[in-house]
Protein backbone atom coordinates (compact mmCIF):
# COMPACT_ATOMS: atom_id res chain seq x y z
CA UNK A 1 0.00 0.00 0.00
CA UNK A 2 1.37 3.56 -0.92
CA UNK A 3 1.85 5.38 1.65
CA UNK A 4 -0.24 8.14 2.74
CA UNK A 5 2.92 10.95 2.81
CA UNK A 6 6.47 9.96 2.15
CA UNK A 7 9.33 12.46 3.45
CA UNK A 8 12.79 11.60 2.05
CA UNK A 9 16.22 13.18 3.12
CA UNK A 10 14.00 16.76 3.60
CA UNK A 11 16.70 19.52 4.56
CA UNK A 12 15.29 23.13 4.67
CA UNK A 13 17.48 26.48 5.03
CA UNK A 14 17.24 30.09 4.93
CA UNK A 15 20.17 32.58 5.16
CA UNK A 16 20.33 32.39 9.16
CA UNK A 17 19.05 29.00 10.28
CA UNK A 18 18.35 25.58 9.66
CA UNK A 19 14.91 24.75 9.69
CA UNK A 20 14.70 21.11 8.46
CA UNK A 21 17.86 18.62 8.84
CA UNK A 22 17.49 15.47 7.04
CA UNK A 23 14.01 14.88 7.80
CA UNK A 24 13.34 10.73 7.22
CA UNK A 25 9.01 9.89 7.62
CA UNK A 26 6.68 8.01 6.67
CA UNK A 27 2.93 8.19 7.36
CA UNK A 28 1.01 4.86 6.26
CA UNK A 29 -2.49 5.63 4.98
CA UNK A 30 -5.24 5.47 7.95
CA UNK A 31 -2.90 6.01 10.74
CA UNK A 32 -3.79 9.06 13.63
CA UNK A 33 -0.27 10.53 13.38
CA UNK A 34 0.59 13.22 15.88
CA UNK A 35 3.79 15.50 14.75
CA UNK A 36 4.64 17.18 17.49
CA UNK A 37 7.79 19.84 19.15
CA UNK A 38 8.53 22.95 20.82
CA UNK A 39 7.85 25.91 19.20
CA UNK A 40 10.36 26.93 16.33
CA UNK A 41 11.30 22.89 15.74
CA UNK A 42 10.24 23.08 12.75
CA UNK A 43 7.09 21.44 12.44
CA UNK A 44 5.10 24.01 10.38
CA UNK A 45 8.05 24.32 7.73
CA UNK A 46 7.85 20.78 7.30
CA UNK A 47 3.83 20.81 6.67
CA UNK A 48 4.24 24.12 4.66
CA UNK A 49 6.67 21.34 1.91
CA UNK A 50 4.03 19.03 2.34
CA UNK A 51 1.05 21.35 1.13
CA UNK A 52 3.32 22.69 -1.56
CA UNK A 53 3.76 26.26 0.16
CA UNK A 54 7.31 25.83 0.54
CA UNK A 55 10.37 24.63 -1.44
CA UNK A 56 12.64 22.28 0.31
CA UNK A 57 16.77 22.85 0.08
CA UNK A 58 16.90 19.30 -0.04
CA UNK A 59 15.15 16.17 -0.47
CA UNK A 60 11.63 14.70 -1.84
CA UNK A 61 7.88 14.74 -0.38
CA UNK A 62 5.40 12.99 -1.66
CA UNK A 63 1.60 12.28 -1.14
CA UNK A 64 0.05 8.92 -1.81
CA UNK A 65 2.82 8.60 -4.29
CA UNK A 66 2.65 12.02 -6.05
CA UNK A 67 5.73 14.18 -5.89
CA UNK A 68 4.48 17.92 -4.22
CA UNK A 69 6.68 19.28 -6.55
CA UNK A 70 6.70 17.67 -9.77
CA UNK A 71 3.16 16.05 -9.58
CA UNK A 72 1.78 19.01 -7.49
CA UNK A 73 -2.13 18.95 -8.71
CA UNK A 74 -2.79 15.50 -7.82
CA UNK A 75 -0.97 15.84 -4.53
CA UNK A 76 -2.69 18.72 -3.55
CA UNK A 77 -5.99 17.03 -4.95
CA UNK A 78 -5.53 14.24 -1.95
CA UNK A 79 -4.63 16.55 1.04
CA UNK A 80 -6.05 19.27 2.90
CA UNK A 81 -4.50 21.74 5.14
CA UNK A 82 -6.23 23.68 8.06
CA UNK A 83 -3.34 25.75 8.97
CA UNK A 84 -2.72 27.79 12.41
CA UNK A 85 -3.64 31.11 11.60
CA UNK A 86 -7.12 32.41 11.34
CA UNK A 87 -7.12 33.20 7.20
CA UNK A 88 -10.41 34.51 6.02
CA UNK A 89 -12.06 36.45 2.91
CA UNK A 90 -14.12 38.95 4.58
CA UNK A 91 -16.26 39.21 1.46
CA UNK A 92 -18.13 36.24 1.36
CA UNK A 93 -20.44 34.45 2.85
CA UNK A 94 -19.40 30.95 4.46
CA UNK A 95 -21.13 28.84 2.10
CA UNK A 96 -19.39 31.26 -0.65
CA UNK A 97 -16.33 30.51 0.66
CA UNK A 98 -16.52 27.03 0.42
CA UNK A 99 -18.17 26.50 -3.19
CA UNK A 100 -15.14 28.57 -3.99
CA UNK A 101 -12.96 26.32 -2.48
CA UNK A 102 -13.94 23.66 -4.34
CA UNK A 103 -14.04 25.40 -7.58
CA UNK A 104 -10.27 25.81 -6.62
CA UNK A 105 -10.12 21.90 -7.43
CA UNK A 106 -12.79 22.25 -10.66
CA UNK A 107 -15.67 20.89 -8.32
CA UNK A 108 -19.40 22.33 -9.40
CA UNK A 109 -22.21 22.02 -7.64
CA UNK A 110 -22.94 19.05 -7.37
CA UNK A 111 -20.59 18.87 -4.27
CA UNK A 112 -23.44 21.11 -2.51
CA UNK A 113 -24.60 18.16 -0.78
CA UNK A 114 -20.75 17.35 0.34
CA UNK A 115 -20.64 20.73 1.95
CA UNK A 116 -23.69 20.86 3.14
CA UNK A 117 -23.04 17.56 5.54
CA UNK A 118 -20.02 19.13 6.48
CA UNK A 119 -21.51 22.46 7.92
CA UNK A 120 -23.78 19.89 9.43
CA UNK A 121 -20.72 17.85 10.83
CA UNK A 122 -19.23 21.34 12.34
CA UNK A 123 -22.71 22.92 13.49
CA UNK A 124 -22.53 25.63 11.17
CA UNK A 125 -25.35 24.92 9.23
CA UNK A 126 -27.14 28.30 10.60
CA UNK A 127 -24.45 30.58 9.76
CA UNK A 128 -24.19 29.23 6.04
CA UNK A 129 -25.22 32.77 4.82
CA UNK A 130 -23.48 35.11 7.19
CA UNK A 131 -20.93 36.62 6.60
CA UNK A 132 -16.97 35.93 7.80
CA UNK A 133 -16.50 39.02 9.02
CA UNK A 134 -19.43 38.69 11.39
CA UNK A 135 -18.27 35.27 12.89
CA UNK A 136 -16.47 34.60 16.42
CA UNK A 137 -12.97 33.03 16.00
CA UNK A 138 -14.13 29.70 16.90
CA UNK A 139 -16.58 29.71 14.24
CA UNK A 140 -13.76 31.04 11.71
CA UNK A 141 -11.53 28.23 12.90
CA UNK A 142 -14.41 25.85 11.92
CA UNK A 143 -14.80 27.53 8.69
CA UNK A 144 -11.17 26.74 7.64
CA UNK A 145 -11.65 22.99 8.49
CA UNK A 146 -14.65 22.82 6.48
CA UNK A 147 -12.11 24.60 3.64
CA UNK A 148 -9.80 22.11 4.22
CA UNK A 149 -11.98 19.06 3.70
CA UNK A 150 -14.50 20.14 0.83
CA UNK A 151 -12.57 18.50 -2.00
CA UNK A 152 -12.95 15.24 -0.07
CA UNK A 153 -9.37 15.11 1.03
CA UNK A 154 -7.97 11.11 1.86
CA UNK A 155 -5.36 12.97 4.10
CA UNK A 156 -6.27 15.78 6.64
CA UNK A 157 -3.27 17.93 8.01
CA UNK A 158 -4.60 19.84 11.45
CA UNK A 159 -1.43 22.41 12.41
CA UNK A 160 -2.68 23.52 16.09
CA UNK A 161 -6.33 23.33 15.24
CA UNK A 162 -7.52 23.97 19.10
CA UNK A 163 -4.93 26.99 19.79
CA UNK A 164 -7.10 29.01 21.47
CA UNK A 165 -10.67 27.90 21.51
CA UNK A 166 -12.68 26.56 24.44
CA UNK A 167 -13.42 23.47 25.97
CA UNK A 168 -16.78 22.79 24.10
CA UNK A 169 -15.52 23.85 20.20
CA UNK A 170 -12.54 21.32 21.16
CA UNK A 171 -14.99 18.44 22.13
CA UNK A 172 -16.33 19.27 18.90
CA UNK A 173 -13.58 19.37 16.84
CA UNK A 174 -12.17 16.01 18.08
CA UNK A 175 -15.16 14.48 17.59
CA UNK A 176 -15.65 15.32 13.81
CA UNK A 177 -12.19 14.77 13.52
CA UNK A 178 -12.22 11.39 14.83
CA UNK A 179 -15.56 10.14 12.76
CA UNK A 180 -13.36 10.87 9.59
CA UNK A 181 -10.37 9.13 10.49
CA UNK A 182 -12.75 6.20 11.24
CA UNK A 183 -14.09 6.74 7.84
CA UNK A 184 -10.33 5.83 6.57
CA UNK A 185 -9.11 8.99 6.73
CA UNK A 186 -4.86 9.86 7.81
CA UNK A 187 -4.75 12.50 10.23
CA UNK A 188 -1.64 14.33 10.83
CA UNK A 189 -2.18 16.72 13.98
CA UNK A 190 0.43 19.13 15.07
CA UNK A 191 -0.56 20.37 18.48
CA UNK A 192 1.23 21.39 22.41
CA UNK A 193 -1.73 20.44 23.81
CA UNK A 194 -0.16 16.99 24.72
CA UNK A 195 -3.08 15.15 25.98
CA UNK A 196 -4.84 15.42 22.68
CA UNK A 197 -2.06 13.28 21.27
CA UNK A 198 -1.77 11.00 23.86
CA UNK A 199 -5.77 10.60 23.60
CA UNK A 200 -5.83 10.19 19.97
CA UNK A 201 -2.72 9.26 18.26
CA UNK A 202 -1.53 5.90 16.82
CA UNK A 203 2.17 6.75 16.59
CA UNK A 204 4.00 9.79 17.05
CA UNK A 205 7.41 12.07 16.03
CA UNK A 206 9.23 14.33 18.01
CA UNK A 207 11.00 17.27 16.19
CA UNK A 208 13.86 19.53 17.83
CA UNK A 209 16.23 21.90 16.50
CA UNK A 210 14.85 20.91 12.91
CA UNK A 211 15.58 16.97 13.33
CA UNK A 212 13.57 14.41 14.06
CA UNK A 213 14.17 12.88 17.33
CA UNK A 214 11.69 10.40 18.12
CA UNK A 215 9.12 8.29 15.74
CA UNK A 216 7.46 5.53 17.40
CA UNK A 217 4.07 4.18 18.48
CA UNK A 218 1.92 6.37 21.54
CA UNK A 219 2.37 2.64 23.64
CA UNK A 220 6.26 2.36 22.81
CA UNK A 221 7.35 6.26 23.77
CA UNK A 222 4.72 5.80 27.02
CA UNK A 223 7.01 2.75 28.25
CA UNK A 224 10.26 4.42 28.16
CA UNK A 225 11.58 4.01 31.77
CA UNK A 226 10.92 7.44 32.98
CA UNK A 227 9.74 6.05 36.14
CA UNK A 228 7.05 7.19 38.31
CA UNK A 229 6.44 10.30 40.16
CA UNK A 230 5.72 10.35 43.76
CA UNK A 231 3.95 13.59 45.24
CA UNK A 232 3.78 14.09 48.51
CA UNK A 233 2.21 17.11 50.63
CA UNK A 234 4.46 17.02 54.20
CA UNK A 235 3.92 18.61 57.53
CA UNK A 236 7.78 19.12 58.44
CA UNK A 237 9.42 21.17 55.57
CA UNK A 238 12.63 21.36 57.30
CA UNK A 239 13.12 17.32 57.68
CA UNK A 240 13.25 17.71 53.78
CA UNK A 241 15.78 19.71 53.95
CA UNK A 242 17.96 17.65 55.51
CA UNK A 243 17.53 14.66 53.62
CA UNK A 244 20.26 12.18 53.14
CA UNK A 245 22.26 12.74 49.47
CA UNK A 246 20.84 9.14 47.99
CA UNK A 247 17.19 10.47 48.79
CA UNK A 248 17.90 14.17 48.09
CA UNK A 249 19.06 13.17 44.28
CA UNK A 250 15.19 12.00 43.62
CA UNK A 251 13.76 15.02 44.35
CA UNK A 252 11.81 16.43 41.38
CA UNK A 253 10.76 19.72 42.71
CA UNK A 254 10.27 21.12 45.98
CA UNK A 255 7.71 23.69 46.43
CA UNK A 256 6.50 24.83 50.42
CA UNK A 257 4.51 21.75 51.41
CA UNK A 258 4.83 19.76 47.63
CA UNK A 259 7.65 17.66 47.40
CA UNK A 260 7.78 15.15 44.52
CA UNK A 261 10.25 12.45 43.42
CA UNK A 262 11.15 10.91 40.31
CA UNK A 263 11.54 7.12 41.35
CA UNK A 264 12.23 3.68 38.97
CA UNK A 265 8.69 2.03 37.85
CA UNK A 266 8.61 -0.65 40.83
CA UNK A 267 6.63 -0.98 43.82
CA UNK A 268 9.82 -1.78 45.65
CA UNK A 269 11.36 1.64 45.04
CA UNK A 270 8.16 3.44 46.48
CA UNK A 271 8.41 1.77 49.46
CA UNK A 272 11.74 2.12 50.12
CA UNK A 273 11.38 5.96 49.47
CA UNK A 274 8.29 6.21 52.18
CA UNK A 275 11.01 4.49 54.52
CA UNK A 276 13.87 6.69 53.87
CA UNK A 277 11.46 9.33 54.30
CA UNK A 278 9.92 8.47 57.80
CA UNK A 279 13.30 7.91 59.02
CA UNK A 280 14.53 11.25 57.75
CA UNK A 281 11.48 12.58 60.20
CA UNK A 282 9.85 13.42 57.27
CA UNK A 283 5.93 13.92 58.46
CA UNK A 284 3.58 12.76 55.22
CA UNK A 285 -0.21 13.93 55.49
CA UNK A 286 -0.90 13.19 51.83
CA UNK A 287 0.35 11.24 48.44
CA UNK A 288 -0.11 10.04 45.02
CA UNK A 289 1.78 8.31 42.39
CA UNK A 290 1.65 9.18 39.00
CA UNK A 291 2.96 7.21 35.70
CA UNK A 292 5.24 9.31 33.19
CA UNK A 293 3.02 10.65 30.74
CA UNK A 294 3.62 11.61 26.99
CA UNK A 295 3.98 15.59 28.17
CA UNK A 296 7.27 13.36 30.88
CA UNK A 297 8.42 11.50 27.37
CA UNK A 298 8.21 15.18 25.61
CA UNK A 299 10.29 17.14 28.27
CA UNK A 300 12.70 14.81 29.06
CA UNK A 301 13.74 13.99 25.17
CA UNK A 302 13.79 17.45 23.95
CA UNK A 303 15.68 18.73 26.97
CA UNK A 304 18.03 15.81 26.80
CA UNK A 305 18.39 17.03 23.01
CA UNK A 306 19.21 20.73 23.99
CA UNK A 307 16.49 22.14 25.89
CA UNK A 308 13.13 23.78 24.57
Amino acid sequence: MTAAITITAVDKHYPRVRALDGIDLTIEQGEFFGLLGPNGAGKSTLINIIAGLTRASRGQVAVLGHDVVSDYRAARRLIGIVPQELVFDPFFTVREVLQIQAGYFGLGRAIDPWIDEVLEALKLSDKANSNMRSLSGGMKRRVLIAQALVHQPQVVVLDEPTAGVDVELRRLLWEFVSGLHRRGHTIVLTTHYLEEAERLCDRIAILNHGRLIALDSKQALLQRELGNTLRLLVMTRSAVDSLPPSLAALIRRHDGDCLELELPRTLDAIITALDALRTAGVVISDLQTRHADLEDVFMALTQQDGGV
